[in-house]
């Protein structure tokens, strides 16, 4: 199955993780141990006095200097600081990210020219992931497994390489490849606490085989909401053609946690942004 056209896909940013991280990345904005990070806001020093807010020391402080000024009326210092005034910079940065493709490759994904452009949208994917220093990595579900085509590695070459075997045909293990993308991410983070995994679902959500002997959507929804409750962060790609689409895909994410585009979605937004750059180009007439 060839690969379609490839596209500026629209920017999956991801909110301010609370976690302090090290590692510096692109696309996710994390709090930082590190002293390069952006200034956002001060808090009270604990330990050892490293990387001093000056500003936000000063205001603490300035409160008490008549009180200080009189109780040290033999000091010469025009500005007294104590210990308890010290405040220490919070900083944030882009950390850096482990980007999974989880991709539906069975029948259920309809036409041919479906699975064309499913490929085309990971190759678009693909094109951010590395421009933002992401690790990628790659599940495929279909007939009654899930498998890691792609262990996560920084190699985009790896990934195009991979995309361009994927078989297409058989049922729809949705939650063998939900499972097979937690453990992923999983063991990810056990390697490297610091990573932070995102999660994009390629399907149409109409999962039809059961691991457990749970009808397969319920299951699907069980992995899902594990995936969601270890703060797992998601994005479904909704494969489906519009005319015959039941919103599975939808459910899917709502489930996640995550949210959910069609692949027109991922187009447009790209589309809109282009449209905002020229605009800025033209002045009053």
């Amino acid at each position: 199955m060839k690969i379609g056209k490839d596209f500026q896909a629209k920017r999956l940013d991801t909110p301010l993780d609370r976690l302090t991280r090290r590692t510096a990345g692109k696309r996710s904005v994390t709090l930082t141990a590190r002293k390069r990070g952006r200034y956002v806001r001060a808090r009270p020093v604990e330990g050892k006095p490293e990387d001093i807010a000056f500003d936000a020391t000063i205001r603490a402080a300035a409160p008490f200097q008549r009180r200080r000024q009189t109780e040290r009326e033999r000091s010469r210092v025009a500005f007294l600081v104590e210990r308890q005034d010290l405040q220490r910079k919070v900083r944030v940065r882009r950390a850096a990210n482990l980007v999974l493709f989880v991709v539906d490759a069975s029948w259920s994904m309809a036409a041919a020219e479906r699975m064309e452009a499913t490929k085309g949208a990971i190759l678009s994917l693909l094109h951010d992931a590395y421009q933002r220093r992401d690790q990628v990595g790659l599940v495929v579900f279909q007939r009654e497994e899930a498998r890691v085509i792609l262990p996560p590695t920084s190699s985009v070459e790896l990934a195009q390489h991979a995309l361009k075997d994927i078989p297409v045909g058989g049922k729809t293990p949705l939650s063998a490849g939900l499972l097979a993308a937690y453990r992923v991410c999983t063991t990810a983070q056990k390697r490297n606490p610091e990573i932070m995994p995102l999660i994009i679902i390629l399907t149409d959500g109409a999962g039809n085989v059961s691991l457990t002997g749970l009808p397969p959507q319920e299951e699907a929804s069980r992995m899902a909401q594990m995936i969601h409750d270890n703060h797992l962060r998601t994005v479904v790609v909704n494969m489906e053609h519009p005319a015959f689409d039941r919103g599975l895909a939808q459910q899917l994410s709502i489930a996640l946690g995550g949210p959910c585009y069609s692949l027109p979605e991922l187009k447009a937004d790209a589309l809109v942004q282009t449209v905002r750059e020229e605009m800025k180009d033209v002045g009053p007439r």
